[in-house]
């Protein structure tokens, strides 16, 4: 499984606060995603429409959307994730370039290639108007500010998506978190003895997988090995 980040970002003029009709965490909004098989790299035909609350069970970690790839028939998933995730791209970003957050994504067997926007976005001018039901469908916007006397628009809308965590990196982490938890019972249990207490050291394990490791410790003049 990889998590993705999805960020969103825009040439925005004279435009701030630009999200979701109902706000980046709105669970009603659906996004449809160009997807392509993990494993052939073949892309999906046609857009994906999910909505992040929609799910295929009553379980809490049910995906919001499972597909087939039609060329080597393996299966995924996908869960989306908005709260407490998603910021508005501000006027602020925009000039300095940057992307704001919309939601991250739960991935196994598919990865995202695209965003595809549509209708349904809000954003203010500079001048407090508010601009209901955008259609960013050809990825600009324009319209003019009667009250702040100015036009506003919106140019190069797109999106990226960022590797937070994969299966390799979180096996990875949960790893050092074990290694640190281990050196500080030993540590403990020496103390509590008395006894002399080594520090670890790693060694390639011939016999396993290459990325697993041989835990030593010196204990009171003897070596004891765990495998990692």
């Amino acid at each position: 499984m990889v998590r993705y980040r999805v960020l969103f970002t825009a040439d925005l003029q004279n435009l701030t606060k630009l999200q979701p009709a109902g706000g980046v965490e709105s669970p009603a909004f659906a996004y449809y995603f160009k997807m392509k098989c993990g494993n052939c790299g073949e892309p999906a035909k046609k857009e994906i429409s999910v909505l992040s609350n929609v799910k295929l069970s009553d379980s809490r970690n049910a995906p919001n959307l499972v597909m087939k790839c039609k060329f080597c028939e393996r299966r995924g998933s996908m869960t989306v994730v908005t709260t407490d995730v998603g910021k508005p791209l501000t006027e602020e970003l925009s000039a300095l370039g940057e992307s704001a957050p919309l939601m991250e994504l739960d991935c196994k067997g598919f990865d995202p290639v695209d965003l595809v926007f549509g209708y349904g976005w809000k954003a203010e001018s500079i001048a407090g108007t508010k601009f209901k039901d955008i259609d960013l469908s050809d990825g600009e916007f324009a319209e003019y500010d009667e009250m702040g006397n100015c036009p506003v628009a919106i140019y190069n809308f797109c999106a990226t998506f960022e590797v937070l965590m994969s299966e390799y990196r979180e096996w990875r982490l949960a790893r050092s978190i074990r290694i640190q938890k281990w050196h500080l019972e030993w540590e403990a249990r020496a103390k509590a003895n008395k006894k002399e207490y080594g520090v670890h050291s790693y060694f390639p394990c011939p016999q396993r997988s290459t990325a697993v490791l041989l835990f030593m410790i010196v204990w009171n003049d003897k070596r004891v090995f765990l495998w990692i």
